[in-house]
């Protein structure tokens, strides 16, 4: 049933192609690249969409000659990796000709599709795959079917890597958990710093911290920094934030050398999927898109059930950038401010990896000075949950550093449930106005502050 649906989808969107192209030529009188690759651009665009693919026009790529060029049509995964290509030629063209000037380019040939609006011809693994007339419907979906049912190995890899990470992870946790049971019985020195990490925690991010919270935050850091550290790769960035330094300085009073090689090694392949992806990050959104991806899948399978209950599926970019945009507008026509102008405060009362403030930042970044005063002042955020904290922390802190060149510590991120500090038990009214004065409090560069947000 699920394939005859998937036929049928396919066969309406060649046939909307076909009746989108006759229009085209009838209308415009001509046929030539420009006026009709459109229609098939929106087809490659729907097949895409129905597979959680991602169309790019014109996205430039560097070849193994290093040249630049632009494809008429990527299609990429989630994580920014090319899926495959699209080059769009004139009727009158040679197409064997054409394939051949782009070839000689340094045009990829793992997966690309070349067509005039009369003849596809796909290329795959530098082969020819099969060519097709494009007015014959069957033909035409089963080389797009061919075309998108490609994957590229490191995809692949990944994909088995992401289901052996879901079946080895229980054993790694209940190894990580014993060591820390040990630690926190017979090692002294990580008691003392356990004990004082605690303190600060409670001080600096919000009163209720538990040390079963430090337990968490700890296991999580030791899973998580393989990935921050090629996500997060401005030298020792993910090293200078306040709470990594003390995490990472809790991980090694116990957890060093072979031991953590061994405890590790089941877990490797999940890395190594990551740090071959890792590698083809080049810009901002790519990386909030690339970080989303990997802290979804990581915690889906590192805590399926809190995954479920906090809803960890986060907003794509373009949505927040369309927010930003508005409301800066709609700031601006009402109140006769900006969102950057000194006095609007901005707060992000569930911020999970930190995507609404980095786009802030990134909206903001031609105008430096204000930029800096309201990362200080008027940037707020809260998490509910410590790994989305601690990833939120990094990242934050890692698009100032990239927009700026310089590090400087968020001040005003808290570690708490916003509608718990609302409440009206007098438990919650006080914690609620412990929070309060933690975050009006200033701190020094040299403090660990991790504030709550000020409301005004």
């Amino acid at each position: 049933m699920i394939a005859f649906v998937v036929l049928q989808m396919s066969q309406l969107l060649i046939q909307s192609y076909l009746n989108d192209l006759d229009r085209a030529r009838k209308f415009s009188g001509v046929n030539t690249e420009q006026v009709i690759r459109e229609a098939f651009k929106d087809l490659l665009k729907g097949y895409a969409k129905a597979r959680n693919l991602i169309f790019i026009p014109e996205l430039e790529f560097e070849t193994g000659m290093k040249n630049r060029v632009y494809p008429d049509g990527t299609i990429v995964y989630e994580l920014r990796v090319p899926h495959g290509f699209w080059e769009a030629k004139d009727t009158a063209d040679d197409l064997e000709e054409e394939i051949a000037k782009k070839f000689r380019r340094g045009y990829p040939q793992s997966n690309i599709i070349f067509e005039n609006s009369e003849t596809a011809i796909l290329i795959q693994d530098r082969q020819e795959a099969m060519r097709c007339p494009m007015t014959d419907v069957e033909a035409l979906g089963r080389l797009l079917d061919r075309f998108y049912a490609w994957e590229r190995p490191e995809i692949g890899e990944f994909r088995k890597a992401v289901a052996q990470f879901k079946a080895d992870l229980p054993a790694v946790l209940d190894a990580l958990r014993g060591k820390i049971d040990g630690a926190y019985a017979t090692n002294a020195p990580f008691q003392a710093a356990a004990s004082a990490f605690l303190e600060q925690a409670r001080e600096t991010i919000n009163p209720s911290v538990s040390e079963a919270d430090v337990r968490e935050m700890l296991i999580q850091h030791i899973l998580t920094e393989e990935i921050f550290a090629h996500v997060f790769n401005e030298g020792d960035f993910h090293r200078e934030n306040n709470i990594a330094k003390a995490l990472y300085d809790l991980e090694g009073k116990f957890f060093t050398g072979a031991v953590k090689k061994d405890t590790l090694r089941a877990l490797e392949p999940y890395y190594a999927a990551i740090r071959m992806n890792a590698a083809n990050i080049t810009g901002h959104s790519e990386k909030q898109t690339f970080l989303k991806v990997i802290y979804e899948n990581f915690y889906k399978v590192y805590n399926p059930k809190a995954a479920d209950r906090l809803g960890v599926v986060y907003t794509p970019n373009e949505i927040v950038r369309f927010m930003i945009e508005g409301a800066d507008w709609l700031c601006h026509a009402h109140f006769g401010r900006t969102l950057i102008d000194e006095g609007v405060e901005i707060i992000d009362p569930a911020t999970g990896t930190g995507t609404f403030i980095c786009e802030i930042m990134e909206h903001f970044r031609g105008q430096p000075a204000k930029l800096a005063q309201k990362y200080r002042e008027e940037l707020h955020a809260n998490e509910v949950a410590i790994l989305p904290y601690c990833v939120a922390n990094l990242n934050i802190e890692a698009t100032y550093y990239g927009i700026t060149g310089q590090y400087a510590e968020f001040p005003n991120l808290c570690f708490v449930d916003t509608l718990d500090n609302t409440a009206r038990s007098p438990r919650a009214r006080a914690s609620s106005t412990i929070c309060s004065a933690a975050c009006r409090r200033k701190t020094s560069p040299a403090s660990s502050a991790r504030t709550s947000a000020r409301s005004r």
